[in-house]
């Protein structure tokens, strides 16, 4: 196996990107990519901080909780969460993310990219309360680029595929995996206790 280093190298590998895969992105959202937006429950936020040290961070609520301000600019609700931050840490660190976007049974996905900021102003927060409750934070996102993903990933995957999924959970509780890896000697929580935590607090 030899390690590959260069672009020159990386390439040689692979065919000339051409045609729709360059044409298709775009410097701002058109009304396919808002229509997208407007559908998804579910995002994927990468970020990175200084050092180049890489996260990505799971977001999603109902349909159209991300807002489209204008044609350059989405906002995004800061949700309850860890409290580890790291993806706002990262932030403020390095301020370009990628976010992508997936709608349930659409096999195409939707790359944003661009500069966002941390804001707290209290007219942006109101404009995402939910259940009464408004978010801390919220970021918004300038956007430098956006273009429809193929569908080859989700299609590999079966991620959509009623026949894919698992009748019964395949793996431990999240209370169970925790409590190996951190050899924590108490009772491990349930799903059941853990879902009925998290309805509590998911606003």
């Amino acid at each position: 196996m030899a390690r590959i280093s260069t672009a020159d190298e990386l390439r040689r590998h692979y065919v000339t990107p051409k045609g729709r895969s360059l044409t298709k992105q775009l410097d701002f959202l058109d009304p396919h990519c808002r229509r997208f937006i407007e559908l998804s429950p579910f995002i994927v936020i990468a970020s990175t901080n200084a050092a180049g040290h890489a996260d990505a961070s799971p977001r999603g609520e109902q349909p159209g909780f991300v807002h489209t301000v204008d044609e350059h600019t989405i906002a995004i609700p800061d949700r309850p969460g860890n409290n580890r931050l790291d993806t706002m840490e990262n932030i403020l660190e390095n301020s370009e993310i990628g976010v992508i976007f997936l709608i349930p049974g659409v096999n195409e996905t939707l790359r944003v990219n661009g500069a966002v900021e941390i804001r707290d102003d209290a007219e942006l927060r109101a404009g995402f309360e939910a259940n009464g409750k408004q978010p801390a934070t919220v970021l918004v996102v300038s956007v430098r680029e956006a273009f429809l993903h193929c569908a080859k990933a989700l299609m590999r995957s079966h991620l959509w595929d009623a026949a894919a999924q698992h009748d019964t959970r395949p793996i431990p509780s999240m209370g169970e995996m925790i409590r190996d890896q951190t050899d924590d000697a108490g009772p491990a929580e349930s799903v059941a206790d853990m879902t009925a935590r998290y309805e509590k607090v998911l606003y």
